[in-house]
């Protein structure tokens, strides 16, 4: 696969830097200590370190001090060897106990200032170098209540004025199940084995930094952002594993706190390698159950929990016994990972091939790592910090990929979601508005039959009611289309003065019934059309002064209208809206133009409504690049007002006719025949009552393919066509008619708002909109509109 080049050249970067594989007896120089005696004197030690392998005196149970007389010949094993893999005179030596190391080393004349480098052992120590203790760890001792334990690496300058140096090692040992020596001993130039400890320290403390504060973030990131799992098994797995890069190998934390208890810190050691692992593992499920085995990382995390819980309770002589057990199990599960990364890579997998390149570094890594601990390979420490980053970096890409995925997939769920919220809405908007237009048509009905006064009160609160859902609902959608960035704007001329004077005439009756003035000024150097959206920005206006009329109890709402800036291009308008109203505290004025959102519930309370008027105008603004501007003052009033600039029109603006309608409305529509095409008995009722009263003749067709039957040339002069029908909806019906040649006007009626429909409605050849419910008076104007060209 194609990313098997990189798997090995991984494995050739970090291989290519080891020494050859050595056996652990195999000393790594050319010359080798015997019979207790290292001969350097012919060896260059201005170069790299020198090992002290070979066979060094040795005395079991023995506690030699300097100056001691040696009772008995000394026995000669390697060095370095652990108690447990030696045999003195046929007899294997058990893991418990404590012994004397004794060694002279020979030194060149001409040599530079020498050091050396002493690791931990098994499980404390003294070392006199020519008479005089220079390093311990811990106190050895001839009985375990008196000794202690201890483990740290350190660096200790030779003698140099002397040729031969006597090394006298005491090892005690009762707590572990390994005992005596496992690490080698070098001898070299004393500034670069100080500087190469200090270094190899830096690494390790850079690295458990690095791991802890990644663990900590990506906590901080599942805590307070994503909530996946995988995210939390990886954090706590780097903030545990962190322990390891200073609490093993050179055990830097040690050489900081000298006083910390071995007892505990070997617990630690060991709880972060067997928890590690179980969060690995739980981790590496998480991020792909489909590919791993649930059975097997059960078993796993099992081991190791059952593992955990014998180092928290047991003596470390018992539970240090079940390391290389559980090592071997944590290679195969290294493998079974590894296995598993190539299904993940096989299936597509999001971030597969990361993980499967950091799972064969982290099997170099610990294969490296547990070679070098049983002295099978030497390595520099750069290696195994570089191994460890690569695989935390190709961890943190695994997640980076995975977090990336499930954000676009939200995204995808979210756009999925707004597109059906907004046809839910559109289609409840369709369901709300079909009755309504029975309501409101038959309420108009029953105004224009002389009704009963106690009766005309009351069809004038249904109306109003009727009226007021119907503009909840309109809000609703309004905004719905705005946050779903599907608003657009016509830029056709308009005549902004009459605008304002439909507006303030359409309200004037609400401000009568709040005995207030509402007036119009508005600058008479605007003598031409402007180039805008007249439907925006009559909703623009009217939300304005509506609002303003509805929080003013007494005094006046006043719509102004100014020419800041005129050119032969351009105009620039401030539109004003003032009222003598409530007024708004300083720090509620930014409350209000939030969605769903008044000054104060009490506020909604009194006088009702959604809150969703000036948060639709402020949205409409800003998608033009206006901002709406508020003064207010408690008690005092309000003053909102916006500045927009707009193209002029070469069309001059024209006094309106103030009475499209003949004296007698009723009248208008005499002998006019007129096809109404809708499947809803209730609104051909409605349609049918109010045509008739105007004097037109009405037919009936119940759907599409009705009305195709039923026009015939001549037979009527305009058709009144519902869009949503069985059998053949409105689109299909009427371009069929323009296929045969039809031209007569065909008015769509509908429930949907012109903007979801206007597409196809001009596709399919309508003449014009009449969206229900509709005012008598404005489906009138509609109809003679078209029935005089």
């Amino acid at each position: 696969m194609k990313y098997l080049k990189w798997i090995v050249f991984f494995a050739l970067l970090i291989c290519g830097h080891l020494p050859a594989c050595l056996a652990k007896d195999e000393p790594l120089t050319d010359v080798a200590a015997k019979k207790g005696v290292l001969d350097l004197r012919t060896s260059d030690l201005n170069g790299k370190p020198v090992n002290l392998d070979g066979e060094w005196q040795f005395y079991w149970r023995q506690l030699l001090w300097p100056g001691d007389s040696i009772v008995r010949t000394p026995d000669y094993v390697p060095y370095p060897s652990l108690w447990n893999k030696i045999k003195l005179h046929g007899h294997a030596l058990p893991a418990e106990g404590y012994a004397t190391y004794s060694l002279t080393i020979l030194l060149p004349r001409n040599r530079p200032h020498l050091a050396l480098l002493m690791p931990d052992v098994y499980c404390s120590y003294r070392l006199f170098i020519n008479d005089s203790l220079l390093l311990s760890n811990g106190r050895p001792d001839t009985t375990e209540e008196k000794a202690v334990p201890f483990w740290c690496t350190h660096t200790v300058n030779l003698p140099g004025n002397t040729d031969t140096v006597h090394l006298l090692l005491q090892v005690a040992n009762f707590w572990h199940t390994k005992g005596g020596s496992y690490k080698q001993l070098f001898v070299g130039k004393s500034e670069e084995l100080r500087l190469g400890l200090q270094r190899d320290r830096a690494y390790d403390l850079l690295l458990a930094g690095c791991l802890f504060m990644g663990g900590l973030f990506f906590f901080g990131f599942y805590a307070f952002g994503s909530r996946d799992k995988a995210i939390l098994y990886f954090s706590l797995f780097c903030i545990v594993y962190s322990y390891r890069m200073i609490g093993t190998s050179l055990y830097v934390l040690h050489s900081i706190f000298p006083g910390l208890s071995w007892f505990l810190t070997i617990r630690i050691e060991y709880l972060s390698l067997t928890l590690g692992v179980a969060l690995f593992s739980r981790y590496f499920q998480s991020v792909y159950p489909k590919d791993v085995n649930k059975v097997i990382v059960n078993a796993v995390v099992y081991i190791c929990l059952f593992y955990s819980l014998m180092i928290a309770v047991l003596p470390p002589w018992l539970f240090t016994k079940g390391i290389m057990p559980f090592l071997v199990v944590m290679f195969m599960y290294i493998g079974f990972a590894f296995y598993s990364c190539i299904r993940a890579v096989k299936y597509k997998r999001v971030g597969a091939p990361f993980a499967l390149m950091s799972c064969a570094v982290m099997l170099m890594v610990f294969l490296i790592i547990n070679l070098h601990y049983f002295q099978i390979v030497s390595t520099d420490k750069w290696i195994v910090f570089f191994g460890y980053v690569t695989f935390f970096f190709l961890q943190s890409l695994v997640l980076s990929h995975r977090f990336a995925f499930a954000l676009k997939k939200a995204a995808d769920e979210a756009e999925q979601g707004l597109r059906t919220k907004t046809e839910f809405l559109s289609t409840m908007s369709h369901e709300i508005r079909t009755p309504l237009n029975v309501v409101i048509g038959m309420a108009h009905l029953l105004l224009r039959n002389t009704p009963r006064k106690d009766q005309e009160k009351n069809l004038n609160v249904l109306l109003f009611s009727a009226n007021n859902l119907l503009s909840i609902v309109n809000d609703i959608l309004d905004y719905n289309k705005i946050e779903a960035g599907k608003i657009n704007f016509e830029m056709i001329p308009m005549d902004i003065s009459s605008i304002a004077q439909h507006i303030t005439g359409g309200l004037s009756s609400k401000a009568v019934e709040k005995n207030i003035a509402l007036t119009t000024d508005i600058d008479s150097r605007i003598t031409h059309k402007i180039i805008g959206d007249p439907t925006r920005t009559s909703q623009v206006i009217y939300n304005l002064v509506h609002n303003a009329i509805k929080f003013t109890e007494e005094g006046a709402v006043n719509l102004s209208i100014q020419v800041e800036k005129m050119t032969d291009e351009n105009v620039t308008l401030t539109i004003k809206v003032s009222d003598t109203g409530i007024g708004i505290e300083p720090e509620k004025q930014q409350l209000i133009f939030d969605r769903f959102t008044q000054a104060d519930s009490s506020t909604s309370r009194s006088y009702g409504g959604t809150g969703l008027g000036l948060a639709i105008t402020k949205r409409i603004l800003e998608l033009q690049g206006v901002a709406l501007n508020l003064r207010s003052e408690p008690g005092k009033g309000s003053v909102f007002f916006y500045t927009q600039q707009f193209a002029l029109s070469n069309e001059p603006v024209t006094q309106e006719a103030q009475h499209d309608l003949v004296a007698e409305p009723d009248m208008q529509l005499q002998n006019v025949p007129i096809l109404v095409v809708e499947d809803n008995p209730f609104n051909i009722m409605v349609a049918q009552s109010l045509l008739e009263r105007s004097g037109a003749i009405v037919d009936v067709a119940n759907n599409g393919e009705e009305a195709l039957e039923k026009i015939q040339p001549g037979k009527y002069r305009l058709v009144l066509m519902d869009l949503n029908m069985p059998v053949m909806d409105g689109f299909e019906a009427t371009r069929r008619l323009r296929a045969r040649g039809v031209t007569l006007p065909v008015i769509a009626l509908t429930a949907s708002l012109p903007a979801e429909v206007e597409k196809d409605v001009n596709s399919a050849g309508l003449t014009d909109i009449v969206v229900k419910p509709f005012n008598p008076d404005e489906l009138l104007r509609v109809l003679l509109k078209h029935l005089k060209n």
